[in-house]
């Protein structure tokens, strides 16, 4: 890279932020191809519905990535970090959004590795992600069972259970993942999403 020149950053998504940006800096359109994750809906937001967050032991999905208009990598966490909360601060950020800085050999988060072998591959200069752990509020890096993730859902009074439904029903089909069937059993929640 020369001096000047500004960094190819990529952002990865995998749920709301492919369909609501809240002026996260994109660069085009997303794309279907971004690396295999381990993603689930196995966090409880403060809001109270789950989104989708990288896990252990869940089954890879083949996740999006978009470019960000951004000048370099602490622009794109601080971009990314403002984007999941708005009050974010520094501490916030450096602890929950994941970075792969392939000039420096710096990186922080979870799928560390196979985001930047990913990124070798798309000759991105840097990469960022939301690195929440999985977790209800009350257990944060405890991975709820299906069972535990049907049981919450049924606990939320009506907004809660609309947002919920909204969340995954916009998930992009490809993120099909074993909980997300349990919710299309349960409660027919089937894909709405345009992507």
């Amino acid at each position: 890279m020369k001096d000047r020149e500004k960094m190819a950053i990529a952002c990865i998504g995998w749920g709301s932020l492919i369909w609501d940006q809240q002026g996260l800096p994109v660069t085009g359109k997303w794309h279907s191809d971004g690396p295999m994750l381990p993603v689930e809906f196995a966090r409880e937001s403060e809001a109270g519905h789950l989104t989708l967050v990288i896990c252990p032991n869940v089954k890879r999905v083949q996740t999006y990535w978009c470019m960000l208009d951004v000048a370099d990598m602490q622009s794109a966490r601080d971009r990314l970090g403002i984007r999941e909360y708005s009050q974010a601060k520094e501490k916030w950020i450096s602890d929950n959004i994941g970075f792969i800085d392939q000039h420096t050999g710096e990186k922080y988060g979870a799928e560390g590795e196979a985001i930047a072998s990913w990124a070798n591959q798309h000759s991105l200069d840097g990469v960022v992600w939301t690195n929440l752990p999985c977790g209800f509020r009350r257990n944060r890096n405890v991975m709820p069972s299906g069972t535990d993730v049907i049981s919450h859902l049924r606990e939320l009074d009506e907004v809660g259970l609309e947002k919920a439904e909204k969340y995954v029903r916009l998930a992009p089909l490809q993120i099909d993942t074993e909980y997300r069937r349990f919710i299309e059993k349960e409660f027919g929640w089937h894909p709405s999403s345009v992507i």
